[in-house]
């Protein structure tokens, strides 16, 4: 079977030319040459990208799919191939209804009639991993309209297979060309099959869906299904039915009397909430997976690919925005070097003039159409030069923040992101270092303190009467640093007692 199918991806790569365009990377180009006289019968008028595009398309959904993530690595790739790649459209035929009904039951070993009290055999979306089905529970279930997402039957071994296919491509195309550990091809092969194989897990994306729906609890902005935990199985995804109005129908939106400039607006204020609010984001809000409610609340669908963020990355993201926009270069650079992303031994004169040469263009126009995404890109290319290891779940932020700012000036072409998103910067920025920050870190360091301050004279005498004198100095010294601390802590928190105290006097 491999045979065969390596067979396949040969003849489709010559039909497409993608040999030619792995002898492009040959210097002097007279290997390209040389092919082409031999196979003249081959039509290589369209560009390279679009080629590329059409080849992962004749190869199947799997390559479709590794051509999208593929897509978001604009830090590695030619712009031209970037944005070709990001045409690709995951548009698969559903598989059989029997084979629907066959796995529901295999999920919940029954039938599906005895789960739903009405299962439409028709799916309403299909993509390479799974397809979607409207149902109705059963009334002692509650009766409730649902989505009921399916996963492809035996898609674990297709999966496989191909993955073993990309990684062979990936150890050739390091061997033929010297510049591909640049690229990194096999990292990016594994990130695609770890990002694959986490979305074979249904209940995964059900947790994910359940943590941003808690999330938005009570929201004004966005509305998130609830999930059927107990219809849920790694390969059968239960779900509350959305009704609402594809956002890309924008005619269709503003006959509903929808606002657009507000709709974009919340859009921004949805993901920077995520980013800088919960470190908890859906990293695939392309216009296919969001709707309109009528009352002009965004509904998201599809919680495949989530992207999470530590503080680190939080306070990483947030300086280097506000920096950037304030032209203060150096505060970038010195950002990259304190959050670790740059080793310490960088030149920050140097690494502070690269930026400012490939950013002070961009700021050469209004603020309103300035993009964030291609300033945080501009951010990363500039960083591979001074050996920063980009992390992924950045280059997954940067992706969704094209996507969002693509969608946002699509629905409002005078959208000014940075005004929406400068008070959830600086807000967030305030609550690092502010009061507020102060108090957040007190109380997630009380518990620690309650129990470490009472142990001190115990731990101290242990120490003594266990060590001889010449063991007790490293231990002595941390316990002096622990306790003067500990001081700290109660001399800050006794001045803002203080302060809150005056405060209340006056």
């Amino acid at each position: 079977m491999r045979l065969f199918r390596l067979l396949k991806i040969a003849s489709v790569a010559s039909r497409f030319g993608l040999d030619e365009m792995v002898l492009e990377l040959e210097p002097s180009g007279r290997l390209v040459r040389a092919a082409n006289s031999l196979q003249f019968w081959r039509d290589l008028s369209a560009p390279r990208a679009a080629r590329l595009r059409m080849a992962l398309e004749a190869l199947g959904p799997i390559f479709v799919k590794f051509g999208q993530v593929l897509s978001t690595r604009r830090d590695l790739l030619p712009t031209d191939i970037a944005d070709e790649l990001a045409k690709l459209q995951d548009r698969v035929p559903p598989f059989d209804s029997h084979l629907a009904l066959a796995e529901i039951e295999r999920a919940y070993h029954r039938p599906a009639s005895d789960v739903f009290a009405e299962f439409d055999p028709v799916p309403v979306a299909s993509a390479s991993i799974a397809q979607v089905h409207f149902a109705r529970l059963k009334e002692e279930d509650g009766g409730h309209e649902v989505a009921v997402k399916i996963l492809r039957p035996n898609m674990l071994s297709v999966i496989d297979h191909d993955i073993a296919l990309l990684d062979t491509f990936a150890v050739l195309l390091e061997r033929l060309w010297s510049d591909a550990r640049r690229l990194k091809p096999r990292e990016v092969v594994a990130e695609f099959a770890k990002y694959l194989r986490d979305e074979l897990d249904l209940m995964r994306e059900a947790a994910n869906a359940s943590q941003l729906r808690r999330n938005f609890a009570n929201s004004t902005l966005l509305i998130v299904p609830e999930v059927y935990w107990d219809h849920c199985t790694p390969t059968v995804m239960v779900m509350e039915r959305m009704k609402g109005t594809p956002i890309s129908q924008i005619d269709r939106l503003r006959a509903d009397g929808i606002s657009l400039p507000k709709l974009s607006a919340a859009g921004v204020e949805i993901f920077f909430t995520q980013v800088f609010r919960d470190g908890f984001f859906h990293a695939d809000m392309h216009p296919g997976n969001i709707f309109v409610a009528p009352d002009g609340r965004y509904i998201a669908l599809d919680f495949g690919i989530v992207g999470t963020l530590t503080d680190s990355d939080k306070n990483y993201l947030a300086q280097n925005f506000l920096a950037f926009f304030r032209r203060d270069y150096k505060r970038v650079a010195e950002a990259h070097i304190e959050s670790g992303w740059a080793p310490k031994d960088t030149r920050v004169d140097e690494f502070e003039s690269a930026i400012r040469a490939v950013c002070e263009p961009v700021f050469d126009r209004p603020l309103k159409d300035i993009s964030f995404g291609k300033v945080l890109l501009r951010l990363f290319q500039t960083s591979r030069r001074f050996n920063v290891e980009i992390q992924p779940q950045l280059v997954m932020l940067q992706k969704t923040l094209l996507n969002i700012e693509g969608l946002g000036r699509q629905l409002d072409p005078e959208l000014d992101l940075w005004t929406t998103a400068k008070p959830f910067l600086e807000r967030w920025m305030s609550e690092q270092i502010g009061q507020r920050g102060l108090l957040r870190a007190f109380q997630q360091e009380s518990p620690h303190l309650a129990r470490t301050v009472p142990q001190l004279p115990r731990l101290i005498h242990q120490a003594l009467a266990r060590k001889p004198a010449a063991d007790l100095q490293p231990q002595l010294e941390r316990l002096i640093a622990a306790q003067k601390q500990q001081s700290r802590w109660l001399a800050a928190i006794a001045l803002l007692l203080a302060a809150l105290i005056a405060l209340l006097i006056h």
